[in-house]
């Protein structure tokens, strides 16, 4: 096995753009199994505000960059510097895995196969099903034109009528032509329709970033009665690793998951896009949910 400390002047860089990106667990995810595997590499994380975004991915040319994970609140304002698109980022408007190849930047979004994967390893069966997302942001599109494009009969995505609602509407109503999926925007602040929504849904997901660390006392549903014991819940949250909001889907007796499957998943489908190689996901996964 490849040592952390065997860096040398062929060592490839992969990257990681986000702020916060202090908390992240992908750089031991990443680094491991390019231990494991051999693999002349390294993964960093890097704190980029908004405003040095394009300076960080121009570096990504000069310094020829492997490639690069990427996260909020990039996922979307990275486009612009790329160079291609794969058809799933461009469905999706986000990218969270930026690969160079030959000096261009090519985005993919692997958060969607990620959370598909996720789910099934749930045991939870949602194709030809109804579901309710919370969040409209880069992630909760990638989950909702995945879960589209697998065959989920109906999504029912609930954000806050935020100045960019409108977009996220006709974003929503482009995936819903483009598949055989019905998806359908809500306000979240209507509660009342939330919890009806909720009533016909095999699985509830937060897509957002309520109940993240440190603001880990709330919840994007206001009370126990929303949830039911055959209404599974996964939070793409991982810190904390049970937010406030599977604590009240677990008190129904409800399955839960938390946003470490999540991680794993995506994160093996980029490593493989960078490396060719298949991420040991048994053996990263052990590791991963131990830490």
């Amino acid at each position: 096995m490849r040592e952390y400390t065997d860096i040398s002047g062929k060592t490839r860089l992969v990257a990681f753009f986000a702020q916060p990106a202090k908390h992240s667990l992908s750089p031991k995810m990443h680094n491991l199994a390019f231990s494991m595997l051999d693999i002349d590499a390294v993964y960093l994380a890097f704190e980029v505000a908004p405003e040095h975004l394009a300076q960080q991915i121009h570096a990504m040319r000069v310094m020829d960059i492997l490639g690069a994970n990427v996260s909020m609140p990039h996922k979307q304002a990275v486009i612009q510097y790329l160079d291609e698109l794969s058809s799933a980022a461009s469905l999706v408007g986000a990218v969270n895995t930026i690969v160079q190849k030959k000096g261009r930047l090519i985005g993919h979004n692997t958060d969607g196969q990620g959370f598909m994967r996720a789910i099934k390893e749930m045991n939870v069966n949602i194709i030809g099903q109804t579901i309710t997302i919370i969040g409209a942001g880069g992630a909760a599109m990638a989950m909702i034109a995945q879960a589209a494009l697998d065959g989920v009969k109906k999504i029912n995505v609930f954000n806050r009528q935020s100045q960019h609602y409108s977009q996220y509407q006709k974003k929503l109503a482009k995936m819903a032509a483009q598949t055989k999926c019905q998806i359908e925007l809500f306000p979240l602040e209507n509660q009342q329709l939330l919890k009806e929504k909720l009533a016909e849904s095999r699985l509830l997901v937060n897509a957002s970033s309520v109940g993240m660390a440190p603001n880990d006392r709330v919840s994007p549903i206001p009370n126990g009665d929303f949830f039911r014991k055959d209404l599974a819940v996964y939070d793409a949250i991982y810190n904390p690793r049970e937010t406030l909001l599977l604590k009240q889907a677990k008190a129904k007796g409800a399955k839960t998951e938390n946003g470490l499957s999540m991680l794993l998943y995506q994160g093996a489908y980029a490593f493989e896009l960078w490396t060719g190689r298949e991420m040991p996901v048994n053996e990263i996964k052990e590791v991963l949910f131990n830490s």
